[in-house]
């Protein structure tokens, strides 16, 4: 495969199953499109040109040639410097890694991940928040989140992957679009029916298991184990944590649990404070089995995996 096939599947997979349907990422690109042709001339070569057919601005090929071939990978949740070092290592002992792959966005992408955060305005729209509130509520995150990116050292991975002329990429939204699809549809056939319920059905999925056994299992931090789930909203795509004030609106449209990669104090009390229940599934387990669920689609076509920081490999 080339290093172009890998990025086009992973976009197409994370567009396949993007929570605001495919009617929803239409308009957007349709909306980029026209964005685009309304700017100045002048303007135009700043513009990326990968906005205009990927949704997803955390998810670039960061550097190296597009038309390498890949016959060995090293990926992970955390590919930074260290990574990329161990990567030039184990091509020095001999192992084949033409493209070091992170899901966490870095470079350009990480600079860029407050962009994706509006697919939560999609989410709370498909639940029945008014599309004119949710694009409120979101408003004042994604500025937070933008102005937060941007002192950050962005580019040191991609910088040392390049000198070591290792290319690299990274896939963040479309492996969360993996895990959300995948634990909406588990949740759906299996219907559980308390809290305790559905930290049960995680516990039963391989990178979960693993993740128990490694202190970093999914628990419950709002509400109690014996109480209804009610209604279950699955939160791991769009980036980052969005707004706390939308806790609010989803009790309202009748979310009784949310099932959630990670969540911040305040986070926490404000859902508590509206009688949600929150179940932290964990953050390296979801992320595997995100990246996993794209991951397998390169393994089928003899890609040989290699993984590491945080990566809990699992072939479905």
């Amino acid at each position: 495969m080339k290093i172009r096939e890998i990025y086009e599947i992973a976009v197409r997979k994370g567009m396949a199953v993007d929570p605001r349907g495919k009617e929803g990422v239409s308009k957007e690109l349709t909306r980029r499109k026209r964005d685009y042709e309304d700017i100045k001339e002048s303007e135009k070569a700043d513009f990326d040109q990968e906005r205009l057919r990927n949704p997803y601005s955390d998810t670039r090929i960061l550097c190296g040639n597009p038309e390498t071939d890949v016959k060995g990978i090293l990926t992970g949740i955390d590919m930074e410097v260290g990574e990329v070092v161990l990567a030039d290592r184990l091509r020095e002992k001999g192992k084949r890694i033409d493209l070091i792959i992170s899901h966490h966005p870095e470079g350009k992408a990480l600079a860029a991940l407050h962009d994706v955060m509006h697919i939560q305005e999609g989410e709370l729209y498909q639940l029945g928040v008014p599309i004119n509130v949710a694009e409120g509520l979101m408003t004042g995150r994604i500025a937070e989140i933008e102005r937060r990116l941007m002192p950050i050292n962005h580019n040191r991975s991609v910088d040392a992957a390049a000198l070591l002329g290792i290319p690299m990429m990274c896939v963040h939204t479309p492996a969360d679009n993996l895990v959300q699809d995948f634990l909406n549809r588990y949740f759906e056939e299996h219907d559980p029916e308390t809290v305790g319920d559905v930290v049960k059905l995680l516990k039963d999925l391989p990178e979960y298991r693993e993740a128990v056994k490694r202190n970093a299992g999914p628990r419950v931090v709002a509400g109690k184990e014996k109480g209804s789930a009610g209604k279950i909203f699955v939160d791991m795509t769009g980036g980052t944590s969005g707004a706390k004030e939308s806790f609010e609106k989803l009790a309202a449209v009748g979310v009784g649990t949310i099932v959630g990669m990670h969540m911040g104090e305040d986070h926490r009390k404000e859902a508590e404070k509206h009688h949600l229940n929150v179940v932290i599934a964990g953050h390296m387990a979801s992320d595997s089995l995100g990246l996993n669920l794209f991951l397998d689609e390169l393994a089928r076509r003899g890609v040989e995996i290699t993984p590491c920081s945080g990566l809990l490999r699992v072939n479905r």
